[in-house]
């Protein structure tokens, strides 16, 4: 094999050229990593949760190919750091497929993300017939339109070549009645020839929740309104009593608002401007000034401020609980103008097509030639070849039960992943670093053979395909095996074993290899607890669900089970958490269609835990979500150093003026912006990234200043807090839940969904628990390690003993085989899916055939 030196510092030493050598890797936990990644092959990383696996992969060897790649290219990389590592050597230019999610605006869908969208618009733009406005016949197509153009995601998205106008009117052949051409504007929501005017092709309008904004049994002037404040309602009564008489009403404070009358109720609401008001009134201007009664409306005011403000989180987030979110009243949530949807191909409608689960869409477009005109083949048989293809790559990694107009928003991180690998598969690339972090995320162990597959296509066109992954499926289908542990921080950072499967499993000292080897039993429990009550679900038909009628046994661990699509999330996430949320927190957002829920008597509290991220800014962190911060400024504020120089709990804060850098704002970063290019982080040259004024740094507790302490993990702050019973209680629940490797500083944009959710359910158990909690979860071992999940899965024994009911949705075959009940939905995704295939002990799911969950619970 031919070898490659490079000279400097220990990189002097030979490397072959089929590896890709790391020397010396020292980021965060590393320990001085020396390690070969071998061309050409599948590699996994693997090891416990906060062993340094991301550190190596992804902080390290994918940081480094981003920099060197800007170098090659002749940018400036002066700006962006270098990893701590000593040497790469053969590195190769690399693209990354993480778990974050890139796209969260409520404008993008599946079908804008795969692209495929476009090209069904270009096809019912070249082939589409539609009805004559005029006289109802069929108009055929007029195969004039202009060139494919991706569907960018804004309300002033398109470009000239994609406008309705611009294309040539056309030859009705019944009435001879001329109508605009079709373009592929016409057929996309983000482009104003295509969206519906109603709701700018959102599909949703956002009004204000009037039982949140007014008391119907309480007058105006004693509480009617309840967010004004008393001498506002007194101003504000003067006025409404002057928009009354500009209209010729009367305007009584003194009578409840259920009793206001239709024009007095809609001037309270919506005010003088509104179109509700204007018709009541329709030959009457308004009055111009607020003396003479101009008034906006309770409602209205909501919803300006709303609009006004949307940038400001805080107070978004306040907001939001006075409005609500409903299908637009004009296009029924279809987001297409009248015109565009009556446009049909084969009798399809782009809507129709868009509902549709991907492997039933693939099946439609298999069947289309044939059921098109010669001269309609011959103008949509390219798009369609195109189409089949994308297609086909959707269903290899595993997402055919996703639907087009699905929003992008609501894709778990796992599946937002895997449609960014199904592109991957067009690009064609050789010679590439793939580098991927968890592929197998939400993804049913039916399902992994498939996703397997792709990798092994990838690495087949001559790339390196690195893996972060714990699942043992994709571990034994790997071609190298880099195992990093033996622990998490500070006992973490080292390589443990290497080499093929069969030989990490063969060394004892790799807890992987003990799990791989099957040296380890699965966590179980001795027997099956008895069901106290039953909570039922009754006809519970959104999304894919087949009016399902769920019954959930209370005080057991209950494990929620189906391939990816079978309706899981849809029965737990939108049908019984917003249900339970209305029922005991008065939340006004909508529930999935279903008939009704019998046993909420038997409960006192729900508390529902997703993957959301726990913030949207930087800023946010481990530390403050749970409020272990809190105690922990207080211990600083306490210390002589900080008693010396006068430093309340409030200097040790980085949100907050006083202590913290103001160069930076106590973000410990700065924006650069970049043409063409996302913007980057550069570390604050004030603080040099350690947030604070020198002042606060000065004082220390236990021999640590704030900014180490941020730096720190869960564990180590553990025991330098253990005095503390207040710090020390918050953070041995995050430990608890398999998160002792978590830096409490770190930011919470770049924390994955699983380390979210467990977060969130260690904040919950730091609280009071009743004995009549039902808490629901949405894949907790998402991100763990076999050895992690063991210690999850006894937290979550913990709170069934103390007399609560945990639902999990899961996939993991330990998780379920542990539960006391399991549901399993099915029998596949999507169309196929949506119907309880099979219900009862784990023991009874492995004896149905039916079920898919089933055959993977039989004992290894």
């Amino acid at each position: 094999m031919a070898e490659v030196a490079v000279s400097g510092g220990r990189a002097d030493r030979a490397a072959p050229a089929g590896v890709i050598r790391v020397l010396g890797a020292r980021e965060h936990n590393l320990a001085g990593v020396d390690v070969d990644v071998p061309k050409g092959l599948l590699t996994v990383v693997t090891g416990v949760s906060g062993s340094g696996k991301s550190s190596l992969v992804f902080d390290t060897l994918h940081k480094e190919g981003q920099r060197q790649y800007l170098e090659s290219m002749g940018m400036v990389t002066g700006f962006v750091s270098k990893p701590a590592v000593e040497a790469i050597i053969g590195l190769s230019p690399s693209i990354s497929v993480d778990q974050h999610l890139t796209n969260r605006s409520p404008r993008s869908t599946v079908g804008t993300v795969t692209e495929v969208l476009t090209y069904l618009r270009l096809l019912w733009a070249r082939a589409g017939h539609r009805p004559c406005p005029a006289c109802g016949g069929d108009v055929p197509p007029s195969h004039e339109v202009g060139e494919a153009v991706p569907d960018a995601e804004g309300p002033e998205a398109g470009a000239p070549e994609d406008a309705a106008e611009d294309e040539p009117p056309v030859p009705c052949p019944h009435c001879g009645a001329v109508l605009p051409g079709l373009a592929m504007g016409s057929f996309s929501f983000n482009k104003p020839a295509g969206a519906c005017p109603g709701c700018t092709g959102l599909g949703t309008v956002i009004r204000a929740d009037t039982a949140r904004l007014v008391d119907e049994a309480r007058p105006v002037a004693d509480g009617g309104v309840p967010g004004w404040h008393p001498r506002l309602a007194e101003r504000n009564i003067g006025i409404l009593r002057a928009a009354a008489r500009h209209y010729g009403f009367a305007f009584d404070p003194g009578l409840p608002v259920g009793e206001l009358g239709e024009a007095g109720r809609t001037l309270l609401l919506h005010g003088v401007d509104s179109p509700e008001f204007r018709r009541l009134f329709p030959g009457t201007e308004p009055p111009a000034r607020v003396s003479d009664g101009r008034f906006e409306g309770v409602a209205a005011n909501v919803l300006r401020r709303y609009a006004e403000r949307i940038e400001d989180t805080a107070y978004r987030e306040k907001t939001e609980r006075l409005l609500v979110k409903e299908g637009c009243p004009d296009c029924r949530g279809e987001r297409l103008r009248p015109e565009s949807r009556q446009v049909t191909v084969a009798g399809t409608t782009i809507i129709e097509a868009q509902r549709l689960p991907l492997s039933g869409l693939a099946e439609w477009i298999g069947a289309l030639p044939g059921r098109l005109g010669a001269e309609e083949r011959a103008v949509a048989e390219p798009v369609v070849a195109d189409l089949a293809e994308r297609l086909h790559r959707l269903a290899a990694v595993g997402v055919g039960y996703l639907t087009l107009d699905q929003a992008a928003p609501s894709l778990s991180a796992g599946e937002a992943q895997r449609l960014r690998l199904a592109a991957l598969l067009g690009s064609g690339l050789t010679g590439v670093l793939y580098v991927l972090d968890e592929p197998t995320l939400g993804l049913h162990p039916a399902d992994t053979e498939r996703l397997i597959g792709v990798l092994h296509r990838l690495r087949d066109l001559g790339n390196t395909v690195l893996v972060i992954e714990h699942d043992p499926a994709v571990l034994r289908a790997a071609d190298h095996v880099i195992d990093v542990g033996p622990g998490a921080g500070r006992d973490g950072g080292r390589i443990v074993a290497q080499g093929t499967p069969a030989e990490v499993a063969a060394v004892p000292e790799s807890v992987t290899g003990r799990h791989l080897g099957g040296t380890v039993p699965p966590p179980a429990r001795a027997g099956r607890r008895p069901g106290r009550a039953e909570l039922v679900v009754r006809g519970a038909r959104a999304h894919n669900l087949a009016g399902v009628t769920a019954r959930f046994p209370l005080g057991l661990l209950v494990a929620v089970s189906g391939p990816s699509g079978s309706g899981k999330s849809s029965l737990l996430l939108d049908v019984l958490a917003p249900a339970a949320r209305r029922r005991f927190a008065g939340a006004s957002e909508a529930v999935g269609e279903h008939d009704g829920i019998d046993g909420w008597e038997h409960l006192d509290k729900v508390v529902a835990i997703d993957q959301q991220a726990i913030g949207r800014v930087p800023r946010s962190n481990a530390a403050t979500y749970t409020d272990a911060f809190t105690p922990i400024r207080e211990a600083f504020a306490a210390t002589p150093g900080a008693r010396e120089r006068g430093l309340s709990p409030g200097r040790f804060s980085f949100n907050v003026a006083g202590g913290r850098c103001e160069r930076c704002t106590g973000a410990g970063v700065l924006e650069v912006k970049m043409h063409f290019l996302p913007a980057i982080g550069v570390r604050c040259p004030a603080c040099r990234g350690r947030r604070f004024k020198p002042e606060v740094l000065a004082a220390r507790y236990g021999g640590r200043d704030i900014a180490e302490v941020l730096e720190m993990t869960v564990d180590d702050a553990l025991a330098l807090f253990a005095d503390l019973p207040q710090v020390a209680s918050r953070l041995r629940l995050m430990a608890d839940v398999g998160l002792g490797y978590l830096r409490l500083g770190q930011p919470a944009t770049t924390l994955s969904g699983g380390e979210a959710q467990r977060i969130k359910l260690a904040k919950e158990l730091g609280r009071r628990s009743t004995g009549r909690t039902l808490y629901l979860l949405d894949e907790p071992t998402t991100g763990l390690h076999a050895a992690d999940t063991a210690r999850l899965l006894a937290v979550l024994q913990r709170l069934v003993d103390a007399g609560n009911t945990v639902l999990v949705i899961e996939h993991d075959p330990d998780v379920i085989r542990a539960a006391d009940h399991v549901i399993d939905l099915g029998p596949g995704g999507g169309a196929a899916g949506g119907r309880i295939v099979a219900q009862g002990a784990p023991e009874d799911i492995a004896r149905c055939p039916e079920s898919r969950t089933g055959a993977f619970l039989h004992p290894a």
